[in-house]
C-alpha cells in the first residue's frame, strides 16, 4: 500500500537543533522515499513498509542523541505534493 508521512521533528534539551533534523531527512532519503521536506514538517511517500521503518528507524537514531518529540501524520488518500 502507498502512504504519505507529514512528519515533524521536536529536538529537546540539545544545544543544536539541526542533527536531529538533518539525520530525519538523511534516513527518510536513504529509505528510498519522495522526500519533501518544508519548513515545519517533511512530507515523505512511499510503500508503507518502507515508511514505517523509516520512520522506525530515524526516531531510534534520534532518541539516541537525546530527547525528541517526533508527531507523524500518515494517509493513503493524500498524494505528495510537488
Amino acid at each position: 500500500m502507498f502512504v504519505t508521512a507529514q512528519i515533524s521533528v521536536y529536538p529537546l534539551r540539545q544545544t543544536s537543533l539541526s542533527p536531529a533534523i538533518e539525520n530525519t531527512l538523511r534516513i527518510l532519503r536513504d529509505s528510498g522515499l519522495d522526500v519533501s521536506p518544508g519548513a515545519m514538517s517533511t512530507v515523505a511517500s512511499g510503500e508503507d513498509e518502507a515508511v514505517f521503518n523509516a520512520l522506525k528507524d530515524a526516531y531510534r537514531e534520534g532518541s539516541e542523541s537525546g530527547d525528541v518529540v517526533m508527531v507523524v501524520t500518515l494517509s493513503n488518500a493524500c498524494p505528495l505534493q510537488s
